[in-house]
């Protein structure tokens, strides 16, 4: 299967990339500037490719990102801190980017040969992102395949839809992925803030998985107290 991989420089896609070089034929990886906050992921995407010795496309959709305002991730709004299970994550929300992102790959797959596009959506992106949802995979495939009919046959690879963050943490280790060459935070300083919703979420997940955690923290045990708040919620 001759596969394309979204891949925005963070630990969930990168382990994707990884997994599909080992398991199928890894066409290229493909990112987008949507305008974020900003764009040190993408430099982490292109060393995946490096790595793994494929095509890095960057694609340029920062004049559509500009419209897709009052996210934390695009516009001059604060990065919530804390779990990712809280609700003021949701500020995190860019309106429609899955959708837009998998609808040019989809493009490029077809232009290009591919059998497949593959997108790192997880288990526990499901609370926050609706772009994230079974629902969401099943429907946009079915609708790709309406829109290619009888031009393209192209599958929607997802295999961490129903994981959690620690085990794709746990097969990224089986993979071999250098996870220090691998970014989260949303905020985009010096080194992983500690505190965003995705650094909580990523310290969680690597001691969840007991596989060591390479990231250097500006606050490396925010997390403990969070994510012990968070499930003391949980089980009220």
């Amino acid at each position: 299967m001759k596969t394309i991989v979204i891949c925005s420089g963070g630990l969930d896609s990168v382990t994707l990339a990884y997994k599909v070089a080992t398991e199928r034929t890894l066409n290229g990886l493909v990112s987008f500037d949507y305008g974020q906050r900003h764009k040190k992921e993408l430099g982490f995407a292109r060393k995946a490719a490096d790595r793994l010795n494929v095509p890095h496309h960057l694609i340029d959709i920062s004049e559509v990102g500009k419209m897709l305002s009052g996210s934390a991730l695009t516009d001059d709004v604060d990065v919530p801190e804390g779990h990712y299970a809280e609700e003021n994550m949701k500020i995190t929300v860019v309106p429609n980017r899955n959708a837009i992102m998998l609808a040019i790959a989809y493009g490029v797959a077809s232009a290009q040969g591919a059998d497949s596009v593959a997108a790192a959506v997880h288990g526990g992106d499901h609370f926050i992102y609706p772009d994230c949802r079974p629902g969401f995979i099943r429907a946009f495939e079915t609708m790709q395949n309406l829109a290619l009919e009888g031009f393209s046959s192209i599958s929607l690879y997802t295999p961490f839809l129903e994981k959690t963050k620690a085990d794709i943490a746990a097969e990224g280790a089986r993979l071999g992925v250098d996870f220090a060459d691998t970014w989260s935070c949303y905020k985009g300083g010096a080194i992983h803030c500690g505190r965003c919703g995705t650094c909580v979420e990523r310290r969680e997940a690597f001691d969840i998985a007991g596989v060591d955690d390479p990231t250097d923290y500006e606050d490396p045990d925010f997390w403990i107290a969070t994510v012990e708040k968070a499930k003391q919620k949980a089980g009220a």
